[in-house]
């Protein structure tokens, strides 16, 4: 009998005996506050003053669906914009001309530092800093006439979320190893070649994520082009309810549908990121 064996015989055997459970009583209070919570609020919701067959009445209705059309119509030509913007804004932050640098860095500086809403307001009020807008002695037009609602919140939308996406950009860039850049240029490849053929396809893994995320934002964010008077859904509730004075009902049917977007949305953002991350991704077990 070795040393070992000899040590274990002096304690008795603990295999035959039950493993005693932790109770976690945190937990089941805590559950039970919660469900108390949400019970609380649905009491008060099924109890007020809201019309049920208003929600249901609403939901379908011509205004709203093609509310949720331009607002889906807006949410992706914003993104697409902001894409380009945000590559274009990216590649320059990483420069070596100082110039290109500095512009890109303020234009980020400025769109991220400025409210959104206030974004909007300005594009659509840009009249009347410049009351005509065009190219010198080939085509000029009234501002007010040119700046309608939706190409207000068009380029209030992207270019805002250009700098937002250059970082994302910016950041997938960084992730790539040096050793592809030099790569590239041993076999001969420029700059924007490298970037186009190596660079992007391998940060494209790392971007995806939070580029999917900002185009579940871009889609809520839609709803700020109200004030301008853009007609997606919310606007188009709150049009309703001007004339009806039905309020909380035309604004659960705008949730609602918020709701439904961004529950189709997820799982295709999955996907996505699922088809990029191929040969990537670790399980975690």
């Amino acid at each position: 009998m070795n040393a070992a064996e000899r040590l274990a015989g002096d304690f008795p055997d603990l295999s035959g005996m039950p493993i005693a459970r932790q109770l976690h009583w945190q937990r089941w209070i805590t559950a039970a506050a919660i469900l108390l919570l949400l019970a609380a609020i649905g009491r008060a919701f099924a109890n007020g003053q809201i019309e049920w067959s208003y929600v249901g009445r609403f939901l379908t209705v011509p205004v709203i669906l093609q509310g949720i059309a331009n607002t889906m119509i807006m949410a992706v030509l914003a993104m697409s914009l902001g894409i380009v913007l945000g590559v274009v804004i990216a590649i320059m932050r990483l420069s070596s001309n100082p110039v290109l640098k500095t512009v890109a860095a303020g234009y980020t500086w400025l769109f991220r530092g400025t409210p959104l809403i206030l974004q909007l307001l300005l594009w659509f009020n840009i009249a009347l800093v410049f009351p005509t807008i065009g190219i010198p002695g080939l085509w000029s037009a009234r501002a007010v006439d040119v700046m309608t609602p939706f190409l207000s919140a068009l380029l209030g939308l992207g270019i805002n979320q250009g700098a937002y996406t250059s970082e994302v950009m910016r950041a997938g860039i960084l992730s790539v190893d040096t050793g592809q850049y030099e790569a590239a240029q041993a076999i001969g490849m420029s700059r924007l070649q490298a970037l186009r053929r190596i660079i992007f396809p391998q940060a494209m893994r790392v971007v995806t994520p939070p580029l999917s995320n900002e185009f579940i934002g871009m889609v809520k964010a839609t709803s700020l082009a109200s004030v301008i008077q853009y007609p997606e859904v919310l606007h188009n509730a709150e049009n309703i309810y001007y004339a009806n004075s039905r309020v909380i009902e035309l604004l659960i049917v705008a949730g609602l549908w918020y709701l439904l977007v961004v529950s189709i949305l997820t799982p295709l953002q999955m996907l996505i990121e699922k088809r990029f991350a191929r040969g990537s991704v670790q399980t975690l077990r």
